[in-house]
């Protein structure tokens, strides 16, 4: 998730679309707009009775479930931290195929039901394994600080019970779990800004540290983080690394180099045994890749797969469903502003080089 608004007219492909969007508590309604007529978008939204967000997909007992943030209207002012981005709850999602009914199954995990937490709900991600299902979540604590903790269940669409405390280690935001064909599980993470990756320069939190002063132009770019997970999934099992993206002549991604540089919304799907480390760049708004023959990478960029969508923010998730690949991404197309979105599933095709075709969510 993004979390700033800084030179967002500017940065913006598109003019928001003019609408409005219903308060009912944390309920909003698409029904003061109607789009399906003109639409410009490539796709139209799985879901319309509430906000959503950071869709994560995956096929558990043969359904599309996705884990979504769960936008709502706080009344917190916007500025570069995100504090308008309050999510409380998370609603957990299915449908039998694409295309196909979306169901709601309610709320799965609250703020108030995690022990250690404080506010702020972010994008969060699914597993399975053991005979359960996990759902890892970024959450500030009570100091303020971002954790990822992790909630258990039976049925993958919840209720789940968070573990006592974060996972160990933790911090940032963007959790995304892949399950290697060796049955090994790893946890990428991180987000810049608001995410507060800046803040743990030499692995120590600072709450001062700088969003820009130490990351110099000309040096290698932050990153997203990766560990290996426990065989119980709670916790991490090994040291954190950095995700190494570097460009084709095996030089590291660049501060300055916005386009290309990892900014949050990390992913990991495996496609004819390479490795395919997914992302977004940010503040401008592209979807990057980058391929590595190992988990761990390092990865070399490969270029950019979707364009920006409407609105400051996107993020991803990348699924197989019986042969074919999909995205789940979000815009902005119900309510206009760019904390308020809606989730969305279009194809995507790996082309016979094993290159991503580009994607453009908004119709030319």
């Amino acid at each position: 998730m993004k979390c700033t608004t800084a030179n967002l007219l500017g940065l913006m492909l598109v003019a928001s679309v003019a609408t409005t969007a219903c308060r009912q508590n944390n309920k909003h309604t698409a029904a003061t707009t109607d789009t399906t007529k003109t639409s410009k978008f490539l796709n139209e939204p799985l879901v319309k009775d509430i906000f959503t967000a950071d869709p994560s997909a995956h096929v558990f007992e043969g359904r599309i479930y996705i884990y979504p943030s769960h936008d709502i209207e706080a009344g917190r002012p916007e500025n570069d931290d995100g504090d308008h981005f309050d999510m409380r709850d998370y609603h957990v999602f299915s449908m039998d195929s694409i295309g196909g009914k979306v169901i709601d199954h309610g709320v799965a995990l609250s703020v108030k039901d995690i022990p250690w937490g404080g506010r702020q709900l972010w994008a969060p991600d699914a597993a399975y394994k053991n005979g359960t299902y996990y759902l890892y979540f970024p959450l500030k604590d009570k100091d303020d600080v971002f954790r990822i903790g992790v909630a258990t269940a039976k049925n993958p669409a919840g209720p789940f019970k968070a573990e006592p405390k974060p996972i160990e280690g933790s911090f940032s935001i963007d959790p995304a779990v892949f399950t290697d064909d060796d049955g090994i599980s790893y946890m990428y993470y991180g987000g810049i800004w608001g995410g507060q990756l800046q803040r743990w320069e030499n692995g120590k939190y600072n709450a001062n540290g700088s969003k820009t002063d130490h990351l110099k132009e000309n040096s290698p770019a932050l990153t997203a983080k990766v560990a290996k997970m426990s065989k119980d999934m709670l916790q991490f099992d090994g040291p954190v690394k950095d995700v190494v993206i570097l460009d084709k002549n095996g030089q590291p991604i660049l501060t300055k180099d916005h386009d290309r540089r990892f900014f949050e919304g990390a992913w990991m799907h495996k496609y004819h045994g390479k490795y395919y480390f997914t992302y977004s760049t940010g503040d401008t708004h592209f979807l990057a890749y980058a391929i590595g023959d190992r988990p761990y990478g390092p990865f070399v960029y490969q270029g950019t797969f979707m364009n920006p969508v409407q609105g400051w923010t996107t993020h991803h998730s990348i699924v197989e469903i019986k042969g074919k690949w999909y995205i789940f991404y979000h815009d902005t197309q119900i309510s206009g502003k760019t904390h308020l979105r809606n989730i969305k599933v279009t194809e995507l095709t790996h082309n016979a080089d094993g290159s991503i075709a580009l994607i453009d969510p908004i119709k030319s």
